[in-house]
Parts: structure tokens; sequence; C-alpha cells
């Protein structure tokens, strides 16, 4: 379900984390479309913390530490990555209003970015929203093989690692489905979601310490 601006009202970022903490999020139709619209899916997709699979070529590839891993390091550089073209998806929906809304939730601490680098380029990653225990994904991007993949493993365990309890995906895609997302109804989705909010996760709880390394990344993710 979806609905559309009718008028340019003002979109603060705690009107968004109210959005989030009901069920919805915004999208536009285009990059050069001002407009937003509020999405609320009538079946929604997470990946279950307990069931992230990881596959065997991939384990290899996180744990041989072929990217360099960082949070919030460059978080205005993934968003660039994420609005690129891709196979696939020639058009973005992260207009300039997306960008200044996800960058001041950014400045607020609720919104994070995963990083994967080879030497000081950044090849990949993702971002996302926080609150509670809940990490609503928005977008992922790479330049290099497996480099997404790499950073999303990361992301979920340092989820697990830090007490988050539900990895809202929004939609279910076959890539995502490899690593056990999965489609749930909208109802269900609402009761995960209430008991997300309650209680909070720190998302930096690792920011003055070492970025997990690869072997401990693998074996947080499958837990």
């Amino acid at each position: 379900m979806a609905s559309r601006e009718t008028a340019f009202v003002e979109i603060t970022p705690e009107v968004l984390l109210k959005a989030y903490a009901c069920g919805i999020f915004p999208m536009a139709e285009s990059a050069d479309d001002p407009a937003l619209y509020w999405i609320e899916p009538e079946k929604r997709g997470i990946i279950p913390l307990n069931g992230f699979h990881v596959a065997s070529r991939l384990a290899r590839t996180v744990r041989a530490g072929q990217y360099t891993i960082a949070i919030n390091r460059d978080f205005e550089g993934v968003l660039d990555g994420c609005a690129e073209p891709a196979p696939g998806r020639t058009r973005t929906w992260i207009n300039a209003r997306i960008r200044t809304l996800y960058c001041k939730l950014y400045d607020i601490g609720h919104c994070h970015s995963v990083e994967a680098y080879e030497g000081d380029k950044l090849v990949g990653g993702l971002y996302g929203v926080c609150l509670g225990r809940a990490f609503f994904g928005e977008s992922m991007f790479h330049r290099a093989r497996d480099a997404s993949k790499v950073a999303l493993v990361h992301l979920v365990a340092r989820l697990k690692a830090c007490g988050f309890s539900l990895l809202d995906t929004q939609f279910v895609t076959s890539h995502l489905q490899t690593f056990g997302a999965i489609e749930v109804p909208q109802r269900q989705y609402h009761k995960l979601l209430e008991a997300s909010l309650i209680g909070e996760a720190d998302f930096t709880a690792f920011a003055r310490a070492p970025v997990m390394s690869g072997a401990d990344a693998v074996d947080w993710a499958q837990r």
C-alpha cells in the first residue's frame, strides 16, 4: 500500500522515526521526482536473525578479509553508491529529499552505514535506520564482487552482538532469499516491530574497538 504526498509537507527526522515505528517508510518514484510515497507493504520482508544463512563460498570470502570493513566512515559515499544505476536498476528512488532526511537521521545517530573497502576505495556497502532494537535496511550496492554481501554478513553479526531483534528488508528479492529473507503478513510484522521497539540496542557498541574480524563476523552471523 502506498500513498503519495498531495503537498510538500515538511518531513522532519522525528516524523520519519514515528513513521518507522508505525511500519511505514518513504520512497520516491525517481531521483528527479521531489514527491515522496509513504509505503506500507501488505507483506513485509525480514531476515530472521536466528535464520541468517551464509553460503560456504561467501563465508570463506568474509573470513579471508578480502575487504576492509568500516562503520559510518563515509555515510554519504554509501548513499551515492546506492543511488547509482546498477544491473536491473536503471533508476534510483533516492531523491534529494530522501538524501537530506537520511543524512539528518545519521547526524542524530539513527542511521548507519556498513562499508567495504579495497585499500582506500569504497567498493560496496549498505545503510539503514536504527530504532529501539530494530534495524530497517534501506539499500545496498557493490562495485566489486561480493562487497555488499560481505557488508551484509558484518551487519547481521553486529546486530546480533549488539542486541538487535529485527532486521527489516522492506521487500524480499531472490538475492535476499539466499540469506534467509522471508515475507510475513502485515499483522505479524507489526507484532515483531512492537516487540523490537521495547528496549534499546547500540549499533555503535564497537565504535571504540577494532571492527569485528571476518572470522568473528561469520561466527556471530550464524549463531
